[in-house]
Order: C-alpha cells, then structure tokens, then sequence
C-alpha cells in the first residue's frame, strides 16, 4: 500500500469511528433536569438561633451553596425552598438569602391567613418573584383541619389565589387530607401541593388507606391540586434502600390515582435522614420515572412543579417550555400574567 493510501485508508478508518462515537453518544438522551421543589434553608449559627435545624444534630448551617455542591452533580438545577420557621421576619430573610444563588427559582413561606395583618405582609412579599406562597398545615401549632370554617381564614387564601400564589400543606393525615378538599371547595382554583404524601401512605394500616382512598381520587379530580412525592426512602438492614421491590407498590398506587401531570419531585433536604442520602433519594424516583418513558419524566422533575408554583427560570441551566403560548403564561423572569 503506498502512503497516499495508507493515509487515506487511516483517515476514513479514524473518521468511521469517530462517526460511530457520535452515534453512540447521540443515542443517548441527556439526563432530565430536575427541579427539587422541597428544601429547606436555616442557619441555626445566627445570633437569634433557628426554630428548626435539621434534626438528626445538624449543626451546619443548610444554605444554597452547601444543597448545590450536593445538587449539582446529581442534575439537579433548581431548587425551591420550604419554609422551615414561624418567624415572620425568616420570610424576608430567606427571600435575601435566595437572591444570592440563582440555583433557587422560589421559595414558600410562613404567613397565617387568618391574621389582620395578612394582606399587609402578602402584599409586601409577593412583589418578590422568588415568593411562591405559603404553607399551612398542622406544623407550628396551625390546624388546616379547624381552619377551613373559619371564614377570616378563608379570604385570606382567596386573596392568595387572585396573587397567583400557592398553598403547601404539611404533614399529611387522613383528616388533613379530607381538609384539602373542603379548602378546595372553598377556594376553587387556588393551588394546592400536599406534601409528603408517601410518608402518609406508608404509615397506614389496610383498613386506615381504604378509608383514605376515596378522598384521594377527589384529590385526583381537581386540576389545581398536585401531589409532591417526598419523604419516600426507607431504611433496610440499617441502610438507605434503592430497592424497586420496596418503592414500586407505593409509587404505582400514586401514579395510578394522579397520573403523570400531578406528581411532582421534592428531596426534603436536609431534613433527618435526607440530609446525607439526596443521592439515593435521586434514584430511587429516576429508576422509577425513566421506566414510564421521558415525557412523564419530565413532567415530574419539572413541568408539574412550573404549573404548580409557576416559578421563574434564573440560571441558563434550567428547563424552560418551547411553546410560545405557554412561554406567555410564564414569562422568563416574571410571575405569569
């Protein structure tokens, strides 16, 4: 062979193969970006202290750049935060902390409805676009169960609604979810997301869930309800588990009562033993979501939390929707219109 064709035959052969990597890489599709719709932030080292630090003797302080070290990796891109204190002023103090790292898209406080001074500090906070509303549930002392017929309480979350804003609810009881509904009924297309909702399952006998089932499936009904899976991973044999066998019963109720346009992710970071296993929470929901096929994937790491929370895309890394019409209903930037 003479060296013009050995060249020659060298230079197809490399340039075959090079093909042949590229077709391969291109074969596979790029990992879903996740939107992590429940973190907590405090800093239990502030003069003032911190109501709620973690638990588990958590003693660094939980901030954007600590989750995003531990985020990034993962794919995980956004991150909204849950609010972790009853202090009014921590409102304010999360927003601050939230400007600084555009990995947070939004955060969702603590305000009582119910208060004279609600519309005050509602009208101050949502001209935050990072402010996405509130939780209220039976943390702190509240009662969403006895709250419901109380009509102050009520407008309160009217006057959320006409904000755009929406409701957390937390930590799910068979009473509690019975309550969703009726505030539902009271306050028709505000934005509910319950929270924690496997943990609720898990706990309950066979007789305690058949009684529930039924207001589950009312939930599913209702198109401004969304259902976070969170608080999920369990231990086996003193270890964190990614075990399909112990996940897939629980996941496949949830996904057969809500669909794929309800279910939304959330780690519950750094809370208990999710402090030192967001890996392993990752897991657990990707094996399980990739298997339904990328569009429901997609939907649960972040289309749902977007028409959920309608938050706003900070940081080039985030996914945003293609569509022209609703790129109009969540302008980049801006509360939707």
């Amino acid at each position: 062979m003479s060296e013009l064709h050995r060249r020659a035959f060298l230079g197809a052969t490399a340039g075959a193969a090079l093909a042949g990597a590229t077709r391969t890489v291109e074969a596979q599709p790029a990992p879903v970006p996740i939107i992590d719709c429940h973190i907590h932030l405090f800093d239990q080292t502030r003069p003032q202290g911190a109501p709620y630090s973690g638990g588990r003797g958590n003693t660094e302080p939980a901030l954007p750049a600590r989750y995003r070290k531990l985020a990034s990796p993962l794919g995980i891109v956004g991150a909204i935060e849950i609010e972790a204190s009853p202090w009014i002023e921590d409102n304010l103090w999360v927003l601050e902390v939230e400007e600084n790292d555009r990995m947070m898209v939004g955060a969702i406080g603590n305000l009582q409805p119910d208060k004279p001074e609600f519309k005050e500090y509602l009208d101050r906070y949502r001209k935050n676009k990072l402010f996405l509303g509130i939780r209220y549930g039976n943390l702190w002392g509240y009662n969403l169960v006895d709250q419901v017929a109380n009509p102050s309480f009520i407008e309160g979350l009217k006057l959320m609604q006409q904000a755009d804003l929406t409701l957390d609810t937390a930590n799910p009881r068979p009473d509690l979810i019975e309550a969703v509904i009726r505030v539902s009924d009271k306050a028709p297309g505000l934005r509910i997301v319950v929270d924690h909702l496997p943990s609720m399952m898990a706990r309950l006998d066979a007789n305690a869930q058949a009684a529930a089932e039924g207001n589950l499936r009312e939930l599913a009904k209702r198109p401004s309800i969304y259902i976070k899976i969170s608080e999920l991973m369990r231990i086996a044999d003193g270890k964190p588990s990614t075990d399909p066998v112990l996940y897939k019963p629980l996941l496949d109720r949830l996904f057969d009562t809500f669909g794929e346009d309800k279910l939304i992710f959330g780690s519950d970071w750094p809370n208990g033993q999710a402090v030192d296993n967001l890996p392993v929470i990752v897991q657990i929901v990707r094996d399980y979501f990739y298997a339904k096929g990328r569009a429901a994937a997609e939907k649960y790491f972040w289309k749902n939390s977007l028409a959920a929370y309608k938050w706003a895309r900070r940081d080039p890394g985030q996914p945003q929707l293609a569509t022209r019409a609703l790129d109009r209903r969540f302008p980049p930037g801006g509360r939707a219109a």
